[in-house]
């Protein structure tokens, strides 16, 4: 692209952005996506300051002024349960690091920093002048522990067949924006670890606590049909194929569903705020794309689904090195040449939104560039290779939220350690149900 073209466009954006610099430019944003039930909120980073904070802000003014009763992560149900026990003063945790500590596995880093801490203890002082059906909660997406069962299938590539486990684990650093059909295990393990993972899955969903109505989620995730999907997904893990993505981004949108009916606040209709990556809210149904959780949603729920996608120019990020490894501090390269990052950049305001239908008159409805989404994994001397997809924003959010110059999170300090349920070893303390 010229300079001029990208001048124009940057031009034609600046008549359309809107600044978001305080409570009541942030107003205008709520108001945006408000009267749907279902608001997604994405993220262009996994390890973004900014972009936790203004999620948080968008979801305490969705939920104090807008009725919505439940947060839903793309992490995995169990490890969420804690802190869902905690904003109903359930449990034996004091506090919200407390609760979060139930977040010990790759990448723990993502939920246990000190913007999503802040917003768990508002939750918590909310619910406390409110009557127990009233209070709002907060649920995992993941029925399937994606990351414990990529440790688990890592663990057997390393012990069966090394280079293959090199591939798996660099196949599994992009896994969050990307499903490369490589690296999958010999045929004669695959049965045996398919079976241990489904498991696993049904041990850990056993275990994850109070369901949102009773009896209904157990007899919705332990029935043979969810055991079947379960062996599909887990399938296709193993294998190394590219259908393992949308196979999860299905089940990610059906714990909505089964959210969106069972969470029913005073006769009315759930309102639910989901957080997950640009990658999952993003409806990239375009031709020859992949199934994404926001596509997903919106053809089910259409009108009633707002999505709101954060991207980011330059800064520092919270990352890790490798799979599995521990969270680093990382310079976030600037935004490629042409790219929607590098425009928005252009455009000269430190923070603003635009919307989808302003964005298509300004650039043309199906104006297409690169789209960075970095994940948990990011090593900024290969990031033109591996972190861009061309995308059309217009059609993939409702709203586009830009922080020109970002910063890395700050993750909580390690939790002291405790007894736990291992899922993976199937470990339970020996005195097993009693803490003493």
């Amino acid at each position: 692209m010229s300079s001029a073209d990208l001048g124009d466009a940057a031009a034609a954006i600046s008549s359309i952005a809107h600044p978001l610099h305080d409570e009541e430019e942030l107003d205008q944003l709520v108001d945006r996506v408000c009267r749907s039930r279902i608001v997604l909120l994405g993220e262009s980073t996994h390890g973004t300051r900014e972009f936790y904070q203004l999620r948080a802000a968008l979801t305490r003014k969705l939920i104090s002024r807008h009725g919505f009763s439940a947060l839903a992560i793309d992490a995995d149900w169990p490890d969420v349960h804690p802190v869902d026990r905690y904003l109903r003063g359930q449990g034996d945790d004091e506090t919200a690091d407390a609760a979060l500590a139930s977040f010990e596995r790759f990448p723990a880093w993502r939920w246990r920093n000190t913007e999503v801490a802040e917003l768990v203890e508002w939750m918590h002082g909310y619910n406390c002048h409110r009557q127990p059906a009233e209070r709002v909660g907060c649920y995992g997406l993941d029925l399937y522990a994606v990351h414990a069962s990529t440790r688990t299938v890592l663990s057997h590539l390393a012990d069966i067949d090394p280079e293959a486990a090199a591939r798996a684990r660099a196949r599994y650093a992009c896994f969050d924006h990307t499903a490369a059909e490589h690296g999958g295990i010999p045929e004669s393990f695959e049965d045996e670890l398919v079976e241990e993972l489904v498991e696993m899955q049904r041990r850990r969903t056993a275990r994850s606590g109070r369901a949102p109505s009773g009896q209904a989620w157990f007899r919705a995730v332990q029935g043979p049909h969810a055991a079947r999907r379960a062996e599909a997904y887990y399938r296709a893990l193993v294998a190394g194929a590219a259908s393992a993505w949308s196979l999860r981004e299905a089940e990610l949108a059906d714990t909505v569903d089964l959210l969106a009916r069972q969470l029913v606040v005073a006769g009315a209709p759930a309102r639910i705020v989901v957080w997950a990556h640009n990658a999952h809210v993003g409806d990239a149904r375009e031709p020859g794309r992949r199934q994404t959780l926001g596509g997903v949603l919106r053809q089910r729920y259409r009108r009633d689904v707002a999505i709101v996608g954060f991207t980011t120019y330059d800064g520092t990020v919270s990352c890790a090195h490798e799979w599995d490894g521990p969270p680093e501090q990382e310079v976030l390269r600037p935004g490629s040449a042409g790219s929607w990052e590098q425009v928005f950049h252009e455009v000269g305001m430190p923070r603003f939104m635009v919307t989808a239908a302003a964005l298509r008159r300004a650039v043309g409805a199906g104006a297409e560039r690169p789209h960075r989404v970095v994940g948990a994994v990011y090593r900024p001397e290969i990031e033109r290779w591996n972190v861009e997809t061309p995308a059309c924003l217009a059609e993939r959010y409702d709203v586009i939220v830009h922080v020109d110059h970002t910063s890395a999170i700050e993750p909580l300090p390690p939790p002291v350690p405790i007894e736990r349920y291992d899922a993976l070893t199937r470990h339970f303390p020996e005195t097993y149900p009693t803490p003493l």
